[in-house]
């Protein structure tokens, strides 16, 4: 019975998590469509020079803390005003910082403070990700596939590892993410349409093999 549950909160997990992810390219798709009709309109409202930028990263941390949302749908808008290479960067810093202090906030306050910002009940799904063994490597992968950052908030409340060490899975976690869509970001939109549905295929497949690896580690107890 137990295995069966098991399963099914297993098979729940991909669906929810699918969903989530094409909620994002979705948004993503949706964003850049304005930004490249609107590209002028948004330049002059958001800035080309270095305040811009600030603005910017700015969003991104607030999406990530408050929210908590992914912050991959803001991308085009950067990478139509500075560029996909100055984009990336701009987004690793955000995202960086923002799951630094989303993870700080778990850790120091607990679930009493952070589910005024998260549901319980997807910390409690992405928690079943999160393995106790090779936890670095496994920030590391699951920052690559999980495009809604609950994780943060999942990793300060339920694991050990130092936030200094959670500051560099993060940003190896993250880059990859950033270069690509930054880069897809500033595609015209029939291109964005294969890329991320390439994406889309690579995030399942991923979130697959996590969720395989769990169930071998739990077998193994």
């Amino acid at each position: 019975m137990e295995q069966v549950q098991t399963e099914m909160s297993n098979q729940s997990d991909k669906i929810k998590g699918g969903i989530e992810f094409l909620v994002v390219i979705f948004l993503f798709v949706l964003v850049s469509f304005f930004v490249q009709k609107y590209v002028d309109t948004i330049t002059s409202f958001i800035g080309e020079g270095v305040w811009g930028m600030v603005v910017y990263v700015f969003i991104v941390i607030i999406a990530i803390v408050v929210a908590p949302v992914s912050a991959i749908p803001f991308l085009p808008i950067a990478s139509h005003l500075w560029g996909w290479l100055i984009a990336a960067f701009l987004s690793i810093i955000g995202w960086t910082i923002g799951a630094v202090i989303a993870f700080w906030i778990a850790r120091r306050y607990g679930v009493t403070l952070v589910k005024k910002f998260a549901p319980m009940e997807k910390i409690e799904r992405v928690e079943r990700l999160v393995p106790h063994k090779n936890i670095f490597w496994s920030i590391v992968f699951l920052r690559m596939v999980i495009p809604v950052d609950i994780l943060s908030y999942v990793l300060g409340l339920f694991s050990q590892i130092s936030i200094r060490s959670y500051f560099f899975a993060t940003i190896i976690g993250v880059s990859p993410f950033a270069f690509v869509f930054s880069y897809i970001g500033g595609m015209p939109l029939y291109y964005q349409l294969i890329a991320l549905a390439l994406a889309f295929l690579i995030f399942v497949s991923g979130l697959r093999v996590r969720l395989r690896y769990n169930k071998k580690e739990k077998g193994k107890k």
